[in-house]
């Protein structure tokens, strides 16, 4: 797949004049524990125990992770592992899951392409695997429309974008760069401020004045929205058939080594779950919306609920040369030298899964174990 056309270019600015937000509190070191109140993960009944007593799942509170949010609260997951029990933990953004992942905090994840490229990097190629994609879109740049009007009107603005090196702050320092401005990666100073915000706390910035805008995936962007926030650009424009890999499913090598059963289960619960929530759009997105008032107390209200899930696609492919192309972003960022990607994919699994369900297998780019 080609690079995403220039003619519209990426560009956002880097934020210096915002302290940085504070992150999520974290339950274990590393992200908050999900409540399993009311949703269907209790061990099957009788089932059969595969190689591990559980396996330890990180995602985020986030629609462009409606995989992990409805297949843990629908029991999906849980049903193909038997009597492995899951244990779910979120994560605000990508680095942070990355951290628990190498310290054996979580066994699989739900992430996107520039942690899981950093994170396969500088473990030599050591630390995980992608095994799957999840989701595809579900990201935009959204502005205060009284400060910002057109895309050139971002010079000399604060954006946020969830954490430093995940993949939102990724592409937009990349956008930004495009557009000929300058930011330091590091410290999002520059032609544009920059700021790394938890993504509970940017709509709340937001109303406050301490932003002008935000490059984040939904809900954030719908919330921001629903606060008198404009979209400015939905990212999918900037890609080729509008499709760019937003959520992968990542596992350790070390379990994947050591449980390739109990990977294999959850493989068959995400395939399962993704083709119930493309057959059954309605039910699924109330079902997320459940799974994420568990997490934060309260439900999406339907205005942004509707247009945030309308944006995302949910797909097992994990569109793998859109990876591609998000790495060369990271290293003109700065923030990832030339990385070696050889051997990130490891789809053996899916591609099993996929074929015996009748489905059409998927493709690595040619970065697949050998």
């Amino acid at each position: 797949m080609p690079a995403p056309r220039s003619t519209v270019r990426r560009g956002l600015a880097a934020v210096a004049a915002l302290p940085l937000l504070a992150l999520a509190a974290t339950a274990c070191g590393y992200g908050s524990e999900a409540k399993d109140d009311d949703a269907k993960t209790n061990v099957s009944a009788g089932g059969k125990k595969l190689s591990s007593d559980t396996v330890k799942i990180g995602y985020f509170p986030n629609l462009t992770h409606a995989t992990a949010l409805v297949g843990i609260q629908e029991g999906t997951i849980q049903k193909e592992l038997g009597g492995t029990k899951v244990e779910s933990t979120t994560f605000n953004a990508g680095p942070s899951e990355i951290e628990a992942l190498n310290a054996g905090s979580i066994d699989i994840g739900f992430i996107g392409p520039s942690p899981s490229i950093n994170g396969y990097s500088k473990s030599q190629g050591k630390g995980l695997r992608i095994i799957s994609g999840s989701a595809s879109g579900g990201v935009k740049l959204v502005v205060n429309p009284d400060r910002i009007k057109t895309l050139d009107d971002l010079k000399g603005k604060k954006i946020a974008t969830p954490q430093l090196g995940n993949t939102q702050d990724v592409a937009f320092l990349n956008w930004i760069s495009e557009k000929g401005w300058k930011v330091d990666a590091q410290s999002g100073k520059g032609d544009v401020s920059v700021v790394r915000s938890d993504n509970k706390v940017t709509p709340d910035a937001y109303k406050s004045g301490d932003l002008d805008g935000a490059w984040v995936p939904e809900p954030t962007a719908s919330k921001l929205v629903s606060e008198g926030a404009k979209v400015l650009l939905d990212e999918k424009d900037l890609w080729p058939d509008k499709k760019f890999v937003i959520t992968n499913i990542i596992v350790s090598q070390t379990f994947l080594d050591e449980h390739p059963d109990v990977v294999e289960a959850v493989l068959k619960g995400s395939v399962s779950t993704n083709k119930w929530i493309n057959a059954n759009p309605e039910e699924a997105k109330a079902s997320a919306n459940k799974a994420l008032e568990k997490l934060s107390g309260k439900p999406l209200p339907q205005e942004i609920l509707d247009p945030a899930w309308e944006s995302i696609e949910i797909t097992d492919d994990p569109l793998a040369e859109t990876l591609k192309t998000q790495a060369g972003y990271s290293v003109k960022s700065g923030l990832l030298k030339e990385p070696d990607l050889q051997g990130i994919y490891d789809l053996g699994p899916l591609n099993k899964i996929l074929k015996a369900e009748g489905l059409p297998e998927v493709a690595d780019a040619g970065l697949g174990v050998k």
